[in-house]
């Protein structure tokens, strides 16, 4: 009886552990970012005012370069942007954004987002 018992409660617990899984994961698997700027930046055009923003992939998994980006409070979708895949050769462990140069007194453009630990990131149209 107690051998039943310890096998029903080992299958308890994997199917426990495995039904939370993709919940742990959900960071990485749609690259959930929050910025916070003091000046205003520009993606694809659109001007976004200085504030807390949070950037994720909408979650699809035929096309992962489309970026939907939400208030602070995920509660407003700010835009959704068609974007590029793009590579770095050495990956680092934290959020690394670059950004377009632009004219004085324009806000700055952002070119590339890479979420920590990866090669493979997201590039932005420089639009003019």
């Amino acid at each position: 009886m107690t051998t039943t018992f310890k096998r029903l409660a080992g299958l308890g617990l994997v199917l426990f552990t495995t039904s939370f899984t993709p919940l742990a994961k959900a960071d990485e698997w749609n690259k959930k970012t929050v910025i916070t700027t003091n000046n205003p930046i520009q993606i694809q055009g659109k001007v976004l005012a200085p504030g807390r923003y949070v950037m994720r992939l909408l979650d699809s998994p035929s096309d992962r370069t489309i970026v939907q980006i939400f208030d602070a409070n995920e509660t407003k979708l700010e835009m959704t942007v068609l974007a590029n895949p793009t590579y770095r050769p050495e990956p680092t462990g934290d959020t690394r954004f670059t950004f377009y140069e632009t004219a004085i007194g324009q806000a700055q453009a952002l070119r590339t987002w890479f979420y920590p630990g990866e090669n493979y990131g997201i590039e932005f149209s420089a639009i003019r």
